[in-house]
């Protein structure tokens, strides 16, 4: 999976220390010679891409815009109002360009382009309609110094977290400390009965992360050593602890107990994730596989069981016996890094896709990244000015407390057989695959970033776990079945949670009875569903739905001329366009040149 961060504008990617770097500045491989109508289409990208640097620098830092790296995010009064003017003046440039321009190519990017300022404004209306604007400044801080912080950040940049840090918390002209604006924008929305506060549990859990936050940052700035930022530092820490006492005091007793949000929130949600049809039809689909996919691990069973020499004929007792071969602490990198190999492996032998010709890099999670994103993501590398750098599989290894004790360990994520799935998802043919071939192809800014969705992302990388199954071992293929029932189970329990369809309890109860997860996984799945992204966790389901389909329908077109390797390589060079603008590309471009008829 990818985090996703929505400040402002702005989706923005965590950024993450990758210990096995290359050195910025050291390209491992050379970039594909840029052609004229992407350099025309990211021409005509930059006055929107201004607006999402300008409000979220930080979004600016983690994806190489230049001369944003000192700056913060802006939490001014009336932010959302000068917000949206800046999308609506950018929109209304790129329509006027787009009444003028003849190239197809740059057409569809600037429809891309106008449709997601659109997409932001509305959505911007609406959370200003219903929600009072609580914002978690512990995790906002933490990811703005982490985006500099990092070993594949080239040095020069580092020293500029500082002047950041120091913004942040006012000791840089012209800066007010963060937590101040985000206290005045709260307290000037309160006298409005309509609009609703944050989840408490979600309120809790913050405050319960914000030591980790502060901790993590220390340890960024001991590990760069850079010089003289004690004195921002202790400001940090106790402008935190006032924060949360105020958060306590302030914002807890506006905190709603129902996770549930408005119904225009949660389906602004589904929208913004890349979800084009009704949570009802989504909720059929997804029992419906749910059910087909228990059943084909059923009959798995008896096999890996005797394979695997687990005695157990019920595929839940399988997997039980499975997750009893973990690795130790110091084996999971290592162990990873063997499995990584094998992959590339088969996916060469099998030709599935094209590989770069570098090393995946994968590593654990520090405490303070498990607090921001407790589940297993990839890093993307810099999409702008890209020198070199690459993405990141992190794994982290439990789900930290929540200030009732329930600090719980995975072991979802460190068994022998877990790793094959996650490889596949995260690492390659996956993610970082699928992000290192944007930088690589030269994918338009359009197709990276502004049509970026979860449904788009999320589609890809378990399709690759779809392709990479028939070869794993018997006991990776259960657990990536496995983990296909948890997608399923995701796109029906989210919607069922957030429309009141189902209890939380009977959720958990489908989790960790029929799916298998630990009790850590099993909330951290609960919170993603009811306050860390209500509605994401819907993408994953339909866009491997999407894909499966516009993949059988290219086969079945092509017949014995369909070649797997040229087709991804195809899906993979189109960036995240949309599933049906990339069914549209499959067929007006694909299938006829592959020697398919031309579309009537």
């Amino acid at each position: 999976m990818f985090k996703l961060m929505v400040t402002g504008f702005a989706l923005t990617l965590v950024g993450a220390v990758a210990a096995q770097a290359a050195p910025a500045g050291k390209p491992v491989s050379a970039p594909m010679a840029t052609p004229a109508w992407v350099a025309k289409s990211n021409a005509d990208a930059q006055p929107l891409l201004k607006v999402l640097a300008d409000f979220s620098p930080e979004f600016a830092s983690q994806f190489g815009i230049p001369g944003y790296d000192d700056k913060a995010i802006d939490l001014k009064p009336g932010v959302e109002r000068r917000m949206r003017a800046a999308l609506i003046a950018a929109r209304d440039a790129l329509q006027k360009k787009l009444a003028a321009e003849t190239d197809p190519d740059v057409r569809q990017d600037l429809q891309i382009m106008i449709k997601a300022a659109d997409r932001r404004v509305e959505g911007s209306r609406i959370e200003e309609q219903y929600m009072l604007p609580y914002t978690d400044i512990g995790q906002t801080i933490f990811y703005g110094e982490f985006s500099l912080l990092q070993d594949q950040v080239a040095a020069a940049r580092r020293p500029a977290a500082l002047k950041r840090l120091q913004c942040y918390v006012g000791m840089a002209a012209g800066c007010t400390p963060v937590t101040q604006e985000a206290q005045a924008l709260f307290q000037a929305k309160l006298d409005n009965p309509k609009l609703i506060g944050p989840y408490k549990v979600e309120v809790e859990q913050n405050m319960a992360n914000t030591a980790r936050y502060v901790d993590g940052v220390r340890k960024l700035y001991a590990k760069y050593k850079i010089d003289g930022a004690g004195p921002a530092l202790d400001a940090l820490q106790k402008q935190l602890d006032a924060y949360d006492a105020w958060v306590k005091s302030t914002v807890l007793p506006h905190a709603r107990t129902d996770f549930r949000l408005p119904p225009a929130v949660y389906a602004n949600n589904l929208k913004r994730v890349g979800l084009d049809i009704s949570p009802q039809e989504l909720i059929k689909k997804a029992e419906l596989e749910f059910m087909e996919t228990q059943a084909q691990m059923q009959m798995m069973a008896p096999d890996v069981a005797k394979a695997e020499g687990i005695d157990a004929t019920d595929y839940r007792d399988v997997i039980k016996g499975l997750k009893k071969q973990q690795l130790d602490r110091d084996s999971i990198e290592p162990y990873y890094h063997q499995i990584i190999g094998k992959i590339e492996d088969i996916i060469r032998q099998r030709k599935i896709v094209s590989l770069p010709n570098r090393q995946m890099i994968m590593r654990l999670a520090s405490e303070a990244e498990s607090a921001a994103e407790p589940a297993p993501h990839m890093d993307p590398p810099p999409l702008i000015g890209n020198h070199g750098e690459r993405g990141s599989f992190v794994l982290p290894l439990g789900n930290p407390p929540n200030g009732k004790g329930e600090n719980q360990a995975y072991d979802d994520f460190t068994c022998k057989a877990c790793a094959w799935t996650l490889t596949a998802h995260e690492g390659r043919p996956g993610h970082e695959l699928q992000f290192s071939a944007m930088v690589e192809h030269g994918v338009s800014l359009a197709r990276s970033l502004f049509a970026f969705n979860s449904v788009n992302v999320e589609g890809w990388a378990l399709y690759s776990e779809y392709m990479m199954m028939p070869y794993e071992p018997k006991g990776g293929q259960m657990i990536a079945l496995q983990l296909r029932l948890l997608r399923a189970a995701r796109a029906f329990l989210d919607p069922m949670l957030n429309l009141g369809l189902i209890t939380h309890d009977r959720a958990h109860d489908i989790l960790v009875d029929d799916v298998g997860l630990s009790e850590a996984f099993a909330r951290e799945e609960l919170d993603r569903f009811t306050f860390r992204s209500p509605g994401q966790a819907t993408a994953y389901f339909y866009g491997y739905s999407r894909l499966l389909e516009l993949r059988a329908h290219t086969q079945i077109e092509l017949g014995s001329k369909f070649d797997l390797k040229q087709f991804n390589d195809f899906l993979i060079a189109q960036g995240m366009l949309p599933p049906d603008q990339l069914a549209e590309a499959v067929d007006a471009r694909f299938i006829p040149a592959h020697g398919g008829r031309r579309p009537q």
